[in-house]
């Protein structure tokens, strides 16, 4: 499957797009751009293809997108029969992080919407939105310059402390390093993401941190809430998405592609991660590709 690069930004003298978009059925193209993408399901039902996640979508869904991160719309068949009525509805909100300029999002008052655009380099599904939310993102498009641009920062904001939400692709599909606030977390990372799929250990990442094993396990632990196995796991698993999508290689050649070192624990961590085998997530993959 070709990943196309789209054009998304503004051409309105504005620093970020809304559109509301109607179509007989969204165009199943797998693409990316280096805009952050809010969009609002009003009418319709199918599946989205967001990094390496396969996630139902339906009406009042809200998701947001982050730069660079692979995506599809793809809806179920009815919308592809010709006496289909109703068609596909949909808001779509792109903007640059730094749309505001690049200082404004690193104030202290801020900050909280930049973290939202870090958490966004996975997707993020809003669970259990309040209507009035969408009703205020509908009212929106009706607005212009000053009023527009506060009544989005609004919507940011609550989207932002929004506690209900489900992280879509994996740490492993992305191609970009998490953005931190601490040197030492950047240099195990890079460290983790240059030798994932190579013999990759604790102790070498601990003197890295310059730390002993023990307080760097508590350390990473509290920074990525996950243990550092745990993290080194789902980095290979994502990574195998990847691959297992591209097509281009067998399961047993992934799964050491991946690091790990038999099929076996292949299987079963992929299983962990993923509730599903590598030959089920082709499948299912492949279904929900190639039905429509």
């Amino acid at each position: 499957m070709k990943l196309h690069l789209l054009d998304r930004s503004s051409i309105n003298n504005s620093s970020f797009t809304t559109k509301s978009e109607e179509y007989p059925y969204f165009l199943k193209i797998w693409h990316y751009h280096p805009e952050l993408e809010l969009v609002v399901i009003l009418k319709s039902e199918g599946t989205c293809f967001i990094g390496d996640s396969i996630e139902k979508f339906g009406n009042d869904d809200i998701i947001l997108i982050g730069k660079d991160l692979p995506h599809m719309w793809q809806n179920n068949e009815d919308y592809f029969k010709q006496d289909v009525k109703d068609g596909a509805k949909a808001i779509a909100i792109h903007f640059k992080q730094d749309y505001l300029g690049k200082a404004f999002f690193e104030t202290p008052e801020m900050i909280h919407l930049m973290e939202l655009f870090d958490r966004a380099r996975l997707g993020i599904k809003f669970l259990n939105i309040d209507k009035n939310l969408i009703t205020d993102i509908k009212h929106m498009l009706d607005l212009k310059g000053f009023d527009k641009t506060m009544a989005f920062l609004n919507i940011l904001n609550k989207l932002a402390k929004h506690k209900n939400f489900k992280q879509l692709a994996s740490q492993g599909f992305i191609n970009s390093f998490k953005t931190t606030k601490s040197d030492t977390q950047d240099k195990v990372q890079a460290y983790i993401f240059k030798n994932f799929n190579k013999d990759i250990n604790l102790e070498e990442a601990a003197k890295i941190a310059h730390m002993n094993t023990s307080a760097f396990s508590r350390f990473f632990k509290r920074v990525n809430r996950k243990t550092f196995s745990r993290y080194v796991t789902e980095i290979r698993i994502g990574y195998a998405c990847k691959l297992l999508m591209e097509n281009k290689f067998n399961i047993a050649a992934i799964c050491y592609e991946s690091g790990f070192n038999n099929i076996s624990n292949f299987n079963r961590q992929f299983k962990l991660v993923m509730h599903c085998t590598p030959s089920e997530y082709v499948k299912n993959y492949k279904n929900e590709l190639l039905t429509y």
